[in-house]
């Protein structure tokens, strides 16, 4: 994987460089030239982001974590987004936080959002680890949350499929219950996808019945992340 980031960081390179021999990026303004190059850049490593998250987890996660905006406006988001990631690692330490291109990959594993065997009820945990997101999640009323469902591998693929949608929703309806807007979450069951430990051992299968969160910045963060840039 190095070998092909460092591939890909030489090819941006050389494509910046090509950008900047150009005549009509030589007679631009320094805002222009910063505003062209920083959008490329953003673009391409948007996906190189998109394709290294997609190869440890589920490709569309990935692929909405990785699609990033770029420029100056993408670093105005991104400072948004390192915000709420730190106060998320606050709030709830044993989750698993990490900073995706202009979004948050949020992991709540069995320590978390614990599922049992076939369930997709919420343990009382589960809820109290819920409750210490809320506070956070509204505090940031333009980022959008899609919450993906997982199962283990044991049962029919359809079964587990309808099984992690459950799961996912459950977590949703908690948080709606609980003072979240309703148009700021969506759902999706992934089924057997994409396991992040083995489902040969209880424990494994434990860690694998799983929800994750795609923290996003809606239209209206995007709007003004622009209007901030134009000032």
């Amino acid at each position: 994987m190095k070998k092909t980031i460092t591939f890909n960081l030489s090819v941006l390179l050389l494509s910046i460089g090509i950008l900047t021999s150009c005549e009509a990026i030589k007679n631009a303004s320094n805002t222009q030239k910063g505003a062209t190059i920083g959008t490329a850049a953003g673009v391409f490593l948007g996906a190189v982001i998109g394709n290294n998250v997609g190869s440890k987890n589920n490709s569309e996660l990935g692929a909405i974590l990785g699609g990033i905006i770029g420029g100056v406006t993408g670093g105005v988001i991104g400072k948004k987004m390192d915000k709420e990631a730190r106060e998320i690692k606050e709030a709830l330490p044993g989750a698993k936080v990490e900073r995706v291109g202009e979004g948050i990959m949020l992991t709540l594993g069995e320590n978390a959002v614990r599922f049992d065997t076939n369930k997709s009820t919420l343990s009382s945990i589960a809820k109290i680890n819920l409750e210490k997101l809320i506070p956070v999640f509204n505090n940031y009323e333009d980022t959008n949350i899609i919450i993906y469902g997982y199962t283990d591998n044991k049962g029919k693929v359809e079964y587990n499929q309808v099984l992690s949608a459950e799961r996912a929703n459950s977590v949703k309806k908690y948080l709606i219950e609980n003072g979240i807007h309703v148009a700021k979450i969506d759902t999706k069951g992934l089924g057997i996808k994409d396991p992040i430990s083995s489902n040969e051992t209880i424990e494994g299968r434990s860690k694998n019945r799983r929800v994750e969160f795609a923290i996003v910045a809606n239209e209206k963060m995007v709007k003004q992340a622009r209007k901030e840039v134009e000032e």
